[in-house]
């Protein structure tokens, strides 16, 4: 619950203080997005399953968003990072699909 909490208090601070973002962190920002959403949803697989350890959630979220920013970096440093990007953006995908159908069927039972 404490984490559903951060989680909207962090989203209306950061909507009616609207931060800027500086120019050379901009490409990495949705891929960070989107590997702390792929976190999320295992978190919440985890949770269900009954399975959560609050020290693998904190390890996993910081490792993905920081992983997921390297590969940014390393395509852009090789010249591929929009390919490099696209290619992240579509493994954690599957990975929140995945995670997503495991709830629905552990919630639903269907």
């Amino acid at each position: 619950m404490i984490a559903i909490i951060g989680l909207l208090l962090g989203v209306i601070i950061g909507v009616v203080v609207q931060p800027d973002v500086p120019v050379f962190l901009q490409p990495y920002l949705p891929i960070a997005v989107v590997a702390a959403l792929d976190t999320l949803a295992g978190g919440l697989r985890a949770a269900l399953d009954g399975a959560f350890d609050s020290h693998v959630f904190i390890t996993s979220f910081l490792f993905n968003v920081v992983i997921a920013a390297f590969l940014v970096f390393l395509g852009d440093q090789l010249g591929v990072g929009a390919q490099l990007s696209t290619a992240v953006i579509v493994v954690l995908g599957i990975r929140i699909f995945s995670n997503a159908a495991a709830i629905r069927r552990r919630l639903f039972r269907s």
